[in-house]
């Protein structure tokens, strides 16, 4: 194929901003920048002096710009539905920073829409594409772990006050939510992505007394993995429900921090994701190890990391948009963790009420 230029615009331009804007200055042969917004005046003039190309207050003109062909929204969640409605109605493709939208209900309106006018709905989940990752998720589909035991998810994050003094953060209006769908979500995308999650059995969620906030920094929850449908599928055939226990963790309460990690158990191997770096190791004693690209941001320098895999998934949104396929990351995975999230949620609030 081709590897003609994708003309790209630009909406949101805050602190998540910069792995965009370097794997952008990566790409730039392929994947210029037209024209970026923010609706911030200072925002707008700060960045007028470092960026290489334009930089407006004026949201509309980035999705009425008759020479921009995708648009890359890096703005807070609760604006996602109306600006990427307003981008697929113009034609224009669109790229989402996590979470697709406050609720999976919004977010497959959104996954709906881009189907209807036959346009590419990408999310940016980048720990999906990381080598380590990569890996993995061969290695499953190859059964070199063998029949999985059991898995888990734990991120222990650290996240200052400060953090949420910023105003909107940690709200449900703003944000959605707390550490499952703000912090902890790329690590649950992966884990869901690699072993599946059928139900969610138990769950416990708290704002702990180490931060003033509306929503939580705290989750427990154990669950039973797999696909639903095939292991709806296979339940028909035999009885109980044989699937294999698995366990969610995530904190931003959890001083100093660290590698956020997955960690899969099967019959012939076990395998160890900490932040990008993954372990293989055999039962035969033998091993297999990638190391990490980079830095993952864990602790209070939450942008303290590569964006080698920022750069991945958006070189392949390019690539999508070229080809005519769909995004490796494409809206429905965000749709489908966010609602493993609101599972974990419906089932905390159940536990709490005793039923």
């Amino acid at each position: 194929m081709s590897m003609r230029p994708i003309n790209i615009g630009i909406i949101g331009l805050g602190a998540g901003a910069e792995p965009h804007l370097k794997s952008l200055a990566d790409l730039v042969a392929t994947m210029p920048v037209v024209l970026a917004a923010t609706p911030s005046a200072s925002r707008a003039s700060l960045r007028r002096s470092t960026l290489p190309f334009p930089v407006t207050t004026d949201v509309r003109a980035v999705v009425d710009h008759p020479d921009i062909e995708a648009v890359i929204i890096i703005t807070p969640p609760n604006t996602h539905f109306d600006i990427t409605v307003a981008c697929l109605d113009a034609g224009k493709h669109v790229l989402v920073e996590k979470p697709i939208e406050l609720t999976s209900a919004r977010g497959q309106q959104m996954v709906n829409l881009a189907a209807t006018r036959h346009l590419r709905l990408g999310l940016m989940l980048q720990h999906r594409l990381r080598p380590g990752a990569i890996r993995l998720k061969a290695a499953l589909e190859a059964e070199e772990l063998g029949e999985i035991v059991s898995a888990s998810a734990i991120v222990n994050w650290w996240w200052p006050q400060a953090y949420y003094d910023e105003p909107g953060r940690g709200t449900l209006a703003r944000d959605g939510g707390g550490v499952l769908l703000t912090q902890a979500i790329h690590s649950l995308d992966l884990f869901r992505a690699l072993v599946g999650v059928s139900s969610v059995e138990a769950a416990q969620i708290s704002t702990t007394c180490l931060h003033r906030m509306e929503t939580e920094d705290q989750v427990h929850a154990l669950v039973r993995l797999g696909n639903k449908a095939r292991d709806n599928e296979a339940s028909s055939n035999k009885s109980g429900n044989n699937a294999a226990p698995g366990v969610i963790i995530a904190s931003t309460a959890a001083y100093p921090g660290g590698p956020e990690r997955i960690e899969i158990f099967g019959t012939k191997a076990s395998a160890s994701l900490i932040g990008g770096a993954l372990i293989i190791s055999r039962h035969d004693g033998t091993s297999e190890r990638i190391e990490a690209e980079g830095r993952s941001g864990s602790g209070a320098g939450i942008m303290d990391f590569a964006h080698d895999a920022h750069r991945t998934v958006i070189a392949d949104f390019g690539a999508a948009i070229r080809e005519g396929r769909d995004p490796a990351i494409p809206g429905r995975d965000g749709v489908a963790t966010q609602e493993l999230i609101e599972a974990i949620i419906r089932q905390a609030a159940t536990s709490h009420r005793g039923g």
